[in-house]
């Protein structure tokens, strides 16, 4: 026996949200939601690179040492760890799409106050701001994902916005080459490019609050409201909708508490994404961060050494696709595992060649696959927590990344002292070997989160 297509209840019995998204056709309300959230990431992921294209006219404009450069870059790095658990927090206490709104206004808003500043000391604490807006909204902007979109689909539209994301890059590089150049100040307007992002409430409209949110904090008539509206939109578009089947409709989850975390139910998915995320994060960051300065250090020159990693940076995008592509194809706990060994592979095959040829197309290889992890990482992390406590999960893993890699480029820098160039890939290649083994061995499936809608 299976309910009627429009219908919401049987026999009195309340159906939850999460059986009524996941039966869902693909529509345009659907793909109108990925543009938008496409433009948060966008700026999000622009905003992450402005103070690199910036660095070098400040340092020229203030005359200050490439150390106060760094400075820089480890508060804006402090400021994700920070946002990255508060975000959580905050998304799981007031609601997804305010949290989405908030932490959007939040990092424009100081990358705006970037372009204002007057010293050194006043850009630091607007970079460090500006970084806890950044993870905070990518926190929850991946949990929302996950909550709003069929379960057989999440992972999917989880690389698509991330495909539209990671074009902020290069879009904010050629912003940066009109005009730096413009005049001594025009690295000014880089950080207002970045503070575009102001816009999104102009066109959050297309979004709704996450159902499930309302369902997790007993707001039953709000969560159904909110299905109706969306089952209305996707109707008028694709007709009638198909039936829930009986075995879908689980029982309607309550609000969690931070510290369920840590419970029995939990902690063993928290400890596994955690160890996941430090892995993924450090060797993510060591090599997207180091090849430039590891190749001049090996003798290349820093023009071909920057030539080189332009031309591999443009893997990311395809990468991000390819994961659009697959990722629900797949279990996502084997996709993970199989990406993270291919990406040691080729960091291997990458340190251990000194032909120019070799070092691109490796590298190339590297950071697709790269970026094909993440979203697969993101949407996987997402799932694998109850949507009670799906934020501040997220939170707690992704944090724990910016944590650790606080540390991690002075473990690379005494590896490649004490034991050379090649050493250092074979560092990055075990952390990714680490990715596979972890989640190969202690992760959910999941295809099981997906038929319990979790």
């Amino acid at each position: 026996m299976s309910l009627e297509a429009g219908s919401t209840q049987v026999m009195d019995v309340r159906v939850p949200v999460a059986a009524r998204i996941n039966r869902l056709p693909i529509t345009g309300f659907h793909r109108r939601m990925m543009w938008v959230l496409g433009f948060v990431f966008f700026f999000d992921q622009g905003d992450i690179n402005t103070l690199a294209f910036a660095s070098p006219a400040i340092m020229k404009f203030w005359n200050i040492p490439v150390q106060t450069i760094a400075l820089f870059n480890s508060a804006t790095f402090a400021g994700m760890l920070v946002g990255s658990v508060m975000g959580g927090i905050i998304s799981d206490r007031i609601g997804r799409k305010r949290a989405l709104i908030g932490t959007t206004i939040f990092f424009a808003s100081f990358s705006l106050l970037n372009g204002f500043a007057w010293d050194t000391a006043s850009l630091l604490v607007t970079r460090l701001l500006t970084g806890l807006g950044i993870s905070a909204m990518t926190v929850v902007g991946i949990a929302y994902i996950s909550e709003i979109y069929p379960a057989k689909k999440r992972g999917s539209f989880q690389g698509w916005v991330m495909t539209f994301g990671l074009a902020g890059v290069p879009c904010t590089a050629m912003v940066a080459r009109i005009v730096v150049p413009l005049a001594p100040w025009g690295w000014r307007l880089i950080f207002v490019w970045g503070a575009l992002g102001l816009l999104f409430p102009l066109i959050s409209g297309v979004i709704e609050e996450s159902p499930r949110w309302f369902e997790n904090h007993g707001r039953l008539a709000e969560a159904d409201a909110v299905m109706d509206r969306i089952e209305a939109k996707v109707r008028a578009e694709a007709g009638e909708l198909p039936p829930i089947e009986p075995l879908e409709v689980v029982a309607t989850p309550g609000r969690g508490n931070f510290a369920d975390l840590f419970g029995r139910a939990c902690l063993p998915r928290t400890a596994t994404l955690v160890c996941t995320w430090v892995c993924l994060t450090l060797g993510f960051f060591g090599f997207t961060s180091w090849v430039p300065t590891l190749l001049v250090a090996h003798g290349f020159s820093l023009v071909h050494s920057l030539t080189w990693m332009t031309t591999m940076t443009v893997a990311a995008m395809p990468g991000a696709a390819l994961a659009g592509l697959f990722s629900d194809r797949w279990d996502r706990k084997w996709s993970i595992a199989v990406v993270a060994l291919l990406i040691a592979i080729c960091g291997i095959f990458y340190g251990a060649t000194f032909r120019i040829g070799f070092i691109v197309f490796f590298g190339f290889l590297v950071e697709m696959f790269l970026h094909t992890s993440m979203p697969l990482t993101y949407a996987y992390t997402a799932e694998s927590f109850p949507s009670g406590i799906r934020n501040s999960g997220t939170g707690i893993a992704y944090g724990a990344g910016r944590l650790a890699n606080i540390f991690g480029p002075l473990v690379i820098a005494f590896i490649f002292t004490h034991y050379g160039y090649k050493s250092v890939f074979a560092y990055i290649a075990a952390l990714w070997v680490m990715v596979a083994l972890i989640v190969g061995m202690f992760g959910l499936r999941s295809k099981s989160l997906v038929e319990k809608a979790i």
